[in-house]
């Protein structure tokens, strides 16, 4: 099958309900191409992390099909990885070793390979001093970095990411804003990212996918690098085109909010 690079991850008239509650009615239809930082934006409760869990593999259509790369999407697997809103860490394992565990299936990397990953990654989010300590004994916060590094640390080729950055502190949040950008630059990750946060929105996305209230349909489909660029930097939300972009998204996001009411 020859597979166009526009059409690595595919919604196929997509729906999906839990007993009598729709939750995505509409046949839903997107097309993701390899290398997109996409993020889904949209009122709490509409279901735009059931869509994302589809596409991980969590959850299973009740009609139509999720394709990767051709291939319809099954159970996990190592190709996609996930950070959730809760903080998912092994406490039974050191931070370190938590942070190991996700490359414990690449056999293309070697022994010093994955050690200095796992460092690499500990620095990034802040936890180098604590390689030695267990889960127990940090915040909610540190637990979910720890997952986040786990996530990147393993290379998983989609991230699906489930607000993972809201339990940081600004500073934090920044950085892992930054460095998250650089990556799906630099390493060509796919990357699903679902956030409330409207700013956060803009700065990391390429594309933003605004839901209508639940059941999920596409009220806006914006191409933000068309309007920001692909360089992003802590200066450019100081900038007329940020503010214009982020004024224009918060009110398709006030108008889907309203109509709730």
């Amino acid at each position: 099958m020859n597979i166009r690079t526009t059409d690595y991850l595919v919604f196929d008239g997509v729906t999906k309900s839990f007993g009598a509650l729709p939750v995505v009615e509409t046949p839903f239809d997107l097309t993701i191409p390899r290398g997109q930082f996409v993020v889904f934006l949209g009122p709490s409760g509409c279901g735009k992390t059931t869509l994302m869990r589809m596409s991980g593999g969590l959850d299973t259509p009740s009609a139509g099909e999720i394709r990767l790369e051709g291939e319809a999407v099954g159970k996990p697997d190592q190709r996609r990885g996930m950070v959730f809103q809760s903080y998912s860490s092994f406490p039974w394992l050191t931070v370190g070793e938590n942070v190991a565990f996700g490359m414990r299936y690449r056999l293309d990397l070697g022994r010093d390979e994955k050690r200095r990953r796992t460092d690499h990654y500990l620095r990034l989010v802040g936890l180098h001093e604590f390689a030695q300590v267990y889960p127990n004994r940090l915040s909610g916060g540190m637990r979910q970095r720890v997952a986040i590094a786990r996530t990147l640390a393993a290379g998983s080729e989609v991230l699906l990411m489930d607000e993972p950055f809201g339990a940081l502190d600004a500073i934090r949040r920044e950085q892992l804003q930054l460095e998250l950008r650089r990556i799906q630059s630099e390493e060509s990750r796919t990357i699903i990212f679902v956030t409330h946060d409207v700013e956060e929105a803009v700065f990391l996305a390429d594309r933003i996918i605004v839901f209508s209230n639940r059941p999920a349909r596409i009220v806006a489909d914006i191409d933000v690098t068309a309007q920001l660029g692909s360089v992003r930097s802590l200066e450019l939300r100081d900038s007329s085109s940020f503010f214009h972009l982020r004024t224009a998204v918060s009110q398709a996001m006030r108008k889907e909010t309203a109509e709730m009411n």
